[in-house]
């Protein structure tokens, strides 16, 4: 089936036995198929006028790709409001699987990378929305970190940067100060931090007036989507939720997906970790939480 933009499709719809689709103004080729199962088959194209209310004029692609037997296939696009890309996702047997990337309202990109098995797998990066890179993290097949690992402040700056071996810190981590002068420098075994062999040092340079805790302070969309995923986090391993959580749980949001998994006092994270998701279903950060306290991100553990 050949691709036409939105502005050579007829408004027209045909129903012909028991189904529903859209012309192309060619009079042969169709889109947005409802078969005479239900189904949605072939090529879709999502308007404004199809979900009106939002943002999008009638004409207006919100989205477009292919379903086949009612599941997304294929390369999926999404744009804003504006016209620019949202989102580039490629979809086997309706769930996002290969590579994906999102994309800032203003053009620039937000995160890209391989999406296997519900997680990173390679190389990913996300970046901040000024266009500069953020992380740039290196995932094994099963999901964990592996390999060089940098943080970067929002100016293009190392932060942080250091090798990770099956998901946990492994060898000498250096911290960086914006200007570029070490800051500090770590080593680990497994993860965890030899005490005795962290060193410090002072800027040779004078700082800007931001600091760390600013610079890697969770961003407005973050804190967008934490709200989210907590109000949707309904269900723990029990049969049902109690009022008040204490002791261990795990909660889902309502994808189903594991939300927070730890330990509770008074329903309050202590210990464990909160997988945050975007809205596309795609893992985002997991955040680390140690005496009620979040205190890093990590990645899923197996």
């Amino acid at each position: 089936m050949k691709i036409f933009t939105s502005i050579f499709l007829l408004t027209i719809f045909f129903t012909a036995s028991s189904q529903s689709f859209e012309l192309l103004n060619n009079g042969k080729d169709t889109i947005n198929l409802i078969d005479a199962t239900g189904k949605k088959q072939g090529k879709w194209v999502v308007l404004g006028k199809h979900k009106p209310g939002d943002c999008y004029k009638s004409e207006q692609k919100i989205e477009e790709g292919a379903y086949k037997v009612n599941r997304k296939v294929g390369q999926w696009l999404e744009y804003y409001c504006n016209n620019n890309t949202k989102s580039q996702l490629t979809f086997i047997n309706g769930r996002p699987d290969g590579y994906a990337i999102m994309f800032y309202e203003n053009g620039n990109k937000k995160e890209e990378g391989d999406w296997k098995n519900n997680k990173w797998v390679g190389n990913y990066k996300l970046y901040y929305e000024n266009g500069q890179v953020q992380h740039d993290f290196k995932f094994n097949q099963g999901g964990k970190r592996e390999g060089l690992q940098t943080y970067n402040y929002d100016n293009g700056q190392v932060a942080v940067q250091g090798n990770f071996a099956n998901g946990k810190e492994s060898g000498q981590i250096k911290e960086f100060y914006e200007t570029g002068d070490l800051k500090a420098t770590k080593n680990f075994a497994n993860g965890d931090v030899d005490v005795a062999s962290i060193k410090t040092f002072q800027p040779k340079k004078e700082l800007p007036k931001t600091n760390d805790a600013v610079a890697f302070a969770p961003s407005k969309a973050e804190v967008e989507i934490k709200k989210e995923e907590l109000a949707s986090a309904s269900t723990s391993t029990a049969k049902a939720a109690p009022t008040t959580l204490n002791g261990k749980h795990v909660l889902y949001n309502k994808n189903k997906q594991v939300s927070k998994d730890g330990v509770f006092k008074e329903s309050r994270l202590m210990e464990g970790k909160s997988y945050i998701y975007n809205e596309n279903g795609l893992l985002k950060r997991v955040a680390v939480y140690k005496n009620g306290v979040y205190v890093g991100d990590g990645q899923v553990e197996n």
